[in-house]
């Protein structure tokens, strides 16, 4: 199955796999939406879960997108780059951006992703379920075990800190902080 995915990504053109990202968001908010439907009998249920509480947003949201990131520099610098490796992928996606439009899809990203992980699924069945979803979601991770349990990791940590605000513009920044820095990385390399 890993083979037959990775065949049809590299038959698409740079541009179609963003539309694929782009429909990939819409496609987690509307689940997000309908699932909401079932549970909270409010689609608009997450505008309870949003709080502009900028210490919390700056220090925790931050403070762990700075520890992630910096997590992941030490792993591209110590290990080789085929571990770290997803197939060229997100060097596709993001390396001819421009910065504007790399802020954009990863605040689309951040938003879509952790409306339906935090926000539905682990409001409603817990840290765990909500984590392994997540890492699965990244399916292309899963035959690169640096690259799988760096995301399930990841995944747990934003988990837990949504478990400790309870809010989620602070899970929201980290992923978008996360995403962000680490796709002007992309680009930049891409440029040398």
């Amino acid at each position: 199955m890993r083979n037959r995915q990775a065949e049809a990504v590299k038959q698409l053109t740079d541009r179609e796999l963003l539309l694929n990202v782009y429909l990939t968001q819409i496609i987690l908010v509307i689940l997000a939406g309908i699932i909401s439907l079932f549970l909270f009998q409010d689609m608009w249920f997450f505008a309870d879960l949003i709080n502009f509480t900028w210490t919390e947003i700056i220090i925790l949201g931050g403070g762990t997108a700075f520890l992630v990131i910096g997590i992941d520099l030490i792993l591209m610098k110590t290990l080789p780059q085929e571990m770290l490796d997803d197939g060229g992928i997100n060097e596709r996606i993001f390396s001819r951006l421009s910065i504007s439009h790399i802020f954009f899809l990863c605040a689309i990203i951040s938003f879509s992703e952790e409306l339906l992980f935090r926000g539905v699924i682990q409001t409603s069945f817990g840290l765990v379920l909500s984590s392994l979803l997540f890492a699965l979601i990244h399916v292309r991770y899963l035959s690169k075990p640096v690259l799988f349990s760096s995301v399930v990791l990841i995944s747990f940590l934003i988990g837990v800190l949504y478990e400790v605000t309870d809010n989620l513009m602070t899970t929201i920044t980290a992923h978008f902080l996360i995403d962000f820095v680490m796709a002007c990385l992309i680009k930049q390399k891409a440029r040398i």
